[in-house]
Formats: C-alpha cells, sequence, structure tokens
C-alpha cells in the first residue's frame, strides 16, 4: 500500500504553510517582514549606487562590498516575496520547479556569500600584513576572478541539491511548514531513502563553509598579531576601525546560518514556530544590517554616502 501512494516524478505542486500556529498573527508579522526587506533593498542598492558613481571607490574594497551587496539582494529576494504572498494573499501554492529553483538560489547564494566573506579577510590580511605588495597583488581584475571562482564553487556544490531532491519519491503529504522550500523540509516529505541526500546536504556545506571560517579566522588572527606590534596608538586604532565592520558582518552572517541549520536538523524540542522565525530572520537581518554596518563604520563610504543624500534633498546645493 505504502509504494502505491509514491509517486515517482514528485508533485506538481507543493504548498507553503507560512508560520504554523501563527495564521491569525499573519497580518501582523508581515509587517516586520516588509519592513527589514525595504530597509535591505535600500540600503544595499544605496552602496552600489554610490560605488558606482564614485570614481574614487573603484577599488577592491568596494568592489567587494558591491558583491556583498549584490548577493544581499538576492538571498532575501528570494525568500520575501513569497513569504509576503502567504502572509497577504495567501498564496500558500508553488510548483515543484518553484520550490527546487527557490533552494537551488538560496543555498548557491548564501555559499557565494561566504566566498565574498572569505576574500575580504584576505583583502584586509594584505591592506595591513603586507601594505607594499596590497595595490600590485589585489587589483579589481583579480577580485572580480576571485568572485568568479566564488561563483563556480557555489554552483558545482550546490547544483547536485536540487537534482538529488527532484530524484525522490513523495507522499500524498506535499505540505511544506515554512515560509520558503527549505531544502530540509523538503526531504522530510519523501517516503523514499533520503540518506544520500540528507549525507551530501550535511557535509558539504559543513565542509566548503568551514574551510572558509577556518581561513577567515587564521587571516584576522595574522591581522591582530600585526595590529598589536604597531607602535603608533593613531594608526593600531585605524587598523582596528578597518577591520571592526567586516568582523561584525560576518559574526552576523555565519552565527545566524549556523544556528538556523542546526535547529532545522536537531532542534526537535524547539517549537515549529520559533524555528521557522529565525530561518526567516537569517535571510531578513543580514541584509538588513550589512549596508548600515558598513555605512558606519566605513569612513569614506559614509562621506559619499552623505553627499549624494544632501544633493538629492537639495536641489540647489549644486549651484553653490
Amino acid at each position: 500500500m505504502a509504494a502505491s501512494n509514491k509517486t515517482s516524478t514528485g508533485p506538481s505542486m507543493f504548498i507553503l504553510m507560512g508560520i504554523p500556529g501563527l495564521e491569525t498573527a499573519h497580518a501582523w508579522i508581515s509587517i516586520p517582514f516588509a519592513t527589514f526587506y525595504v530597509i535591505s533593498l535600500l540600503g544595499n542598492f544605496t552602496v552600489l549606487f554610490v560605488v558606482t558613481k564614485e570614481q574614487t571607490l573603484h577599488k577592491p574594497m568596494y568592489l567587494l562590498l558591491c558583491m556583498l551587496a549584490l548577493t544581499d539582494i538576492t538571498i532575501s529576494t528570494a525568500v520575501v516575496p513569497k513569504a509576503l504572498d502567504i502572509f497577504w494573499l495567501n498564496l500558500k501554492g508553488i510548483t515543484m520547479a518553484g520550490c527546487l529553483t527557490q533552494t537551488f538560489f538560496l543555498h548557491t547564494v548564501s555559499m557565494i556569500h561566504s566566498a565574498v566573506l572569505l576574500i575580504m579577510a584576505f583583502d584586509r590580511y594584505m591592506a595591513i600584513c603586507k601594505p607594499l605588495r596590497y595595490t600590485t597583488i589585489l587589483t579589481n581584475t583579480r577580485i572580480a576572478k576571485l568572485g568568479l571562482v566564488g561563483l563556480i564553487r557555489a554552483i558545482l556544490f550546490v547544483l547536485p541539491t536540487p537534482l538529488l531532491l527532484s530524484r525522490l519519491p513523495f507522499c500524498d503529504n506535499y505540505i511544506i511548514p515554512h515560509t520558503y522550500c527549505e531544502h530540509i523540509a523538503i526531504a522530510k516529505l519523501s517516503c523514499g531513502d533520503t540518506t544520500m541526500y540528507r549525507t551530501y546536504s550535511l557535509v558539504i556545506p559543513f565542509m566548503v563553509i568551514g574551510i572558509d571560517v577556518t581561513l577567515i579566522v587564521l587571516s584576522y588572527g595574522l591581522i591582530i598579531r600585526a595590529v598589536l606590534r604597531i607602535s603608533s596608538k593613531e594608526s593600531h586604532q585605524k587598523a582596528l576601525s578597518t577591520c571592526t565592520a567586516h568582523i561584525w558582518v560576518m559574526l552576523t552572517s555565519y552565527a545566524s546560518s549556523l544556528f538556523s541549520n542546526l535547529t532545522h536538523r536537531y532542534g526537535q524540542d524547539i517549537a515549529p514556530h520559533v524555528h521557522i522565525i529565525l530561518a526567516n530572520l537569517y535571510v531578513l537581518l543580514p541584509p538588513m544590517l550589512n549596508p548600515i554596518i558598513y555605512g558606519v563604520k566605513t569612513k569614506e563610504l559614509r562621506d559619499k554616502t552623505g553627499q549624494y543624500i544632501y544633493r538629492m534633498c537639495s536641489p540647489g546645493a549644486n549651484d553653490f
């Protein structure tokens, strides 16, 4: 009987339930979702606009900020619009192809995001520990090539995930208790053996992200050692301030991602609505906070952004 309930081609449609147990509060929950998303788009598009327009910001560090902004925009856009459809219009259906596409983009961009953070750590290491060689080694062209390598790496490692999911047999239950197509939630609906998929989806991300985090920690360890050797207090503070923003961004990104993944796999005692809210914070908070952190901590970017805002708010300012 169980075999007769399996479908070899998979379901044509999944149902995303939003946040189970809080259906009556969906309209209220949508307010911070929409607010965070709008702030994220405004902040990240502002970074892209200012860096693109301002010639003095056409440097490796700001090219990396643009890469980070693009990943933040993509991560939040892959999730939030569909969540708002559920909250506002009760449009819970999503096709199998749409679900797998959402999963692919979400995890690919997350891995690209990690690669960008690693390149940022290497950029700060070269700027502080090898300043005389910085301009010759880290050119805009080389940063773009490193970003391309990060993109190719992410696609190669993430592509098997939707392919493996599409081959799983599914039972009669096509309801996903989530606001987006989280790959583990999809695998749990299968009536077949998911051992190979679960192994791949656990080992590969932790291996890749683990290597990135290890290299980032090593880079900042060397940076801190170099900073402590600086005798000038002013230079000491300047060197530390250039790294503070990067460290905050890495903490918010990796901490929220790790917590979300671990609670989804092993947090059976955590209430489902708590886990789903935390999983959504992973795609809402870092994209919103990253441009704010860099806007506050990076003086050159802060000053240029302030100048553009002043020009837009004061049409006659250019006449003086």
